[in-house]
């Protein structure tokens, strides 16, 4: 039997997000006989939760480095960095893939100085953007720039996300693939789950219209924006209840913002929900929206349309090449509040509408968000890499 390649997985921190689910859905995913891996992260600080205590029952090889952290800190940083480089030195991996903003800089040049023979990096959303400070912007895509030069693929989640690092110039076409982020398709679009006992455990009146949200409660989600469209919507449908799905940093001031709008007992906090009952609280939903101002493509999206649940978002980032306008949802501009309060109303007022977005929703992602599709495609591009046809 052929010896089996060794790969190394790096992310920054394993919390409940899309980006982690993905990596986990990787490193569980790949062929045991052809690749021997080991995912290296910090540890999962914070209120967002995580994916550790998962990643070890999966029986994956899992290396905490505790100085790794989101937040810029150059000694932290530094000690990370060297970590990481005795780890890709010592084990002589021949695949580096390198998830997220800090894990992708901090990994990706480890692995250059260790020699490693393959250096992959997915981006899941990219760390420039509209909204941000222009000098840090300016910071992160010179740093994008100069380490794309050693890394001999750039996986993208989403078709939008390469034509972003294009118009900057991160690098040329040929350095970007895109691979959508799998999701377990099945367990989303054949539930048994009954909706009304479901609702009542939630805190939800069984014949309430809900409208949820699933994401982390942290600045740039846009949580605000669907507090102050919520006013609107339950003038016309009083008994419209929001459900938050997540929990945050953000999660007290955005109480204060729905008891000053005079909305409490029309939202409901979920906290944290592990991953694999996401698929039964969507379940409860009749619309997603997602109104983050900063995404990849977020898993929300194609979760609740292979629920056959439709969606609206603000159209940022990948989401339109999951909501198509008027036919699997609706696609707003960022930060645009009356036309989210209007499209909310529509679709609850519409429940045949939503039900045909929904239905065409569910064909979308069944062909294009496999988890056996994502896993598929990135063993190709790690062939290719090792083979020779992909090049720095």
């Amino acid at each position: 039997m052929a010896a089996r390649l060794k790969v190394l997985h790096v992310i920054t921190r394993l919390i409940l997000g899309g980006a982690q689910e993905n990596t986990l859905f990787t490193v569980e995913g790949l062929n045991k006989d052809e690749y021997e891996v080991t995912l290296a992260t910090g540890p999962a600080i914070g209120p967002e939760g995580s994916l550790v205590q998962r990643a070890g029952q999966a029986d994956i090889n899992l290396v905490i480095i505790p100085q790794m952290r989101r937040a810029v800190n150059p000694v932290l940083d530094l000690i990370s960095f060297f970590k990481l480089y005795g780890l890709i030195k010592k084990n002589k991996y021949a695949i580096v893939h390198t998830h997220s903003s800090k894990a992708g800089i901090l990994g990706r040049w480890a692995a250059k100085l260790a020699k490693t023979r393959v250096i992959i990096h997915t981006i899941h959303g990219l760390p420039f953007y509209k909204y941000q400070n222009k000098s840090l912007n300016w910071l992160y895509i010179f740093l994008e720039k100069i380490t794309a030069k050693i890394t001999h693929k750039i996986i993208v989640v989403a078709d939008a996300m390469t034509q972003q690092c294009l118009d900057v110039k991160i690098a040329g076409a040929d350095k970007f693939i895109t691979i959508h982020s799998g999701i377990e398709i099945e367990k989303f679009a054949n539930s048994t789950i009954d909706i009304r006992q479901l609702k009542v455990r939630l805190g939800i009146p069984p014949e309430a219209l809900v409208i949820g949200k699933i994401a982390r409660l942290s600045p740039m989600k846009g949580h605000e924006y669907l507090i102050e469209a919520a006013r609107e919507v339950v003038k016309k449908i009083p008994q419209t209840r929001f459900l938050l799905v997540g929990d945050g940093i953000l999660r007290e001031d955005l109480m204060n913002q729905i008891q000053q709008a005079g909305l409490k007992n029309n939202f409901v906090f979920t906290g944290l929900i592990a991953p694999e009952k996401i698929p039964e609280v969507i379940q409860a939903m009749d619309i997603l929206v997602h109104v983050s101002l900063r995404e990849g493509l977020a898993r929300a999206l194609p979760q609740a349309l292979a629920s056959a649940k439709p969606v609206i978002s603000f159209d940022v980032d990948g989401a339109r090449e999951v909501v198509i306008n008027d036919k699997t949802g609706y696609l707003i501009p960022a930060k645009d509040k009356t036309l989210l309060a209007e499209k909310m109303i529509y679709l609850l007022s519409n429940p045949e509408t939503a039900c045909k977005m929904g239905s065409a929703g569910q064909e979308l992602v069944e062909k294009s968000f496999k988890v056996e599709n994502m896993v598929s495609d990135i063993e190709e591009v790690y062939k290719k890499a090792i083979a020779g046809d992909i090049l720095c």
